[in-house]
């Protein structure tokens, strides 16, 4: 069973913004302070991902102290669209401070995302991924940043450095490049488009992640994915991170 089918993601969202925080452990091999925390509220304890905003490695492209809100509005941009793509993400002020606090995904950590798709069966879920990560303007989608849930579910991670006004996308990604847009993706992205010109309330969320700039960029990426209907071919580069996985 999909472990967010056992705790309604609603209850999982409340208890990340206002449950008690422990933290258990940092995470290896993380660029940035990322910490694996327990999360009590009431009678429902689960662990997330803490990224406090003070443990962010600072970056020349990237304005400092913002990759937590990117995070955030990755989650908000996938539910909108329907993907349910990035588990469950809020922004929280925890024991060093303000960051991001994201539901903890329990994995098999033998795979990623060059392993499902050679174990096939994912072909839909990785090509609403690359839709996904072109309208983010993803620079950094390595194979490992895509984990496999105990019951097979793909989920997407570490959206820290995304959504920046100026072309990045980096990925490895690029089998689509051309390729039609998947009909169910396409429809996503134009209820986006219609949600971001008339739902007040989701724009001025992103307005409070996001840079002016950045959701201007934003939306005319989502308008060119509308208009093309087809997957981008990779700018001047560079484009694959490093390393790949």
């Amino acid at each position: 069973m999909d472990e967010l089918q056992a705790i309604d993601v609603a209850s999982v969202l409340e208890a990340l913004a206002l449950g008690e925080l422990s933290v258990e452990a940092a995470m290896p091999y993380s660029s940035n302070y990322t910490l694996l925390t327990r999360v009590q509220h009431h009678d429902l304890q689960l662990f997330a991902i803490y990224k406090p905003r003070r443990g962010e490695r600072p970056l020349w492209d990237f304005p400092r102290g913002t990759l937590y809100r990117r995070e955030v509005a990755a989650y908000l941009l996938s539910e909108s669209l329907e993907f349910g793509l990035v588990p469950p993400t809020v922004v929280r002020d925890g024991p060093y401070g303000v960051g991001m606090l994201q539901f903890f995904v329990t994995n098999d950590e033998e795979s990623h995302l060059f392993t499902m798709l050679k174990e096939g069966g994912y072909e839909a879920t990785i090509r609403r991924l690359c839709a996904f990560d072109c309208l983010i303007n993803n620079a950094d989608r390595k194979s490992g940043h895509a984990l496999k849930g105990l019951d097979g579910r793909l989920w997407a991670i570490d959206h820290g450095i995304c959504l920046h006004f100026e072309p990045k996308l980096r990925t490895v990604l690029w089998d689509f490049v051309g390729q039609p847009l998947p009909r169910d993706v396409a429809a996503a992205f134009g209820r986006l488009r219609a949600r971001l010109d008339t739902d007040e309330a989701f724009a001025r969320r992103l307005d409070g992640l996001l840079e002016q700039n950045e959701v201007r960029a934003l939306r005319r990426r989502l308008d060119r994915l509308i208009e093309s209907g087809k997957f981008p071919a990779p700018g001047s580069g560079p484009n694959v991170p490093w390393p790949p996985v």
